[in-house]
């Protein structure tokens, strides 16, 4: 074998080796987002089993939250707008975020959350992004689950839709973990 050709063959594993690098560090953040998605389905499941557990969900009136009249959500007796008990449980037990949005007109409103605004407190009023990718696949009655952006900060997220007896939604469960 002569030095041109050791040369090149060495120069051939080396560029093998930098690409299979490469192409490891690129799907490394799959598997990491596969694993987040596995926690942001349980966390959504806990959401969802502990709503069902207080009663079905129904819209009874309207509330004011964050100075805003919109529907009234209950699940069961329990009325949830401006109620922390369930978002904050949830939260307790898996981390993470909370929200049960309620439809009121064609937006999403935060009636019971622990997302945070940037002042630290809690951004009841605030509304799903109607400009967003969630909302296309809430408008179609199909849950989200991925990367989306909340209040201008990324977050891995499972938002799903909220349903009245007769099957109408009323608003959303949402659950999510900052991305980071």
């Amino acid at each position: 074998m002569t030095i041109a050709s050791m040369t090149l063959k060495h120069a051939i594993i080396a560029a093998l080796t930098a690409a299979s690098v490469i192409l490891v560090a690129q799907l490394m953040p799959s598997t990491v987002r596969a694993q987040d998605l596995d926690k942001v389905k349980a966390a959504m499941a806990l959401l969802q089993s502990k709503a069902e557990k207080l009663g079905p969900a129904k819209i009874e009136g309207t509330d004011t939250v964050a100075g805003k009249t919109v529907p009234a959500v209950f699940f069961g007796t329990t009325k949830i707008d401006n109620n922390f008990d369930l978002v904050d449980e949830v939260v307790k037990e898996v981390g993470g975020t909370a929200t049960i949005f309620v439809k009121s007109g064609a937006d999403y409103v935060r009636v019971a959350t622990n997302v945070k605004k940037d002042d630290g407190s809690r951004a009841v009023g605030t509304i799903l992004d109607p400009n967003g990718k969630v909302i296309v696949l809430i408008n179609k009655n199909e849950a989200f689950f991925g990367e989306a952006t909340i209040l201008g900060k990324p977050y891995v997220t499972g938002y799903a839709p909220m349903h009245d007896a007769a099957g109408n939604v009323i608003g959303i469960y949402y659950v999510g973990y900052p991305k980071g």
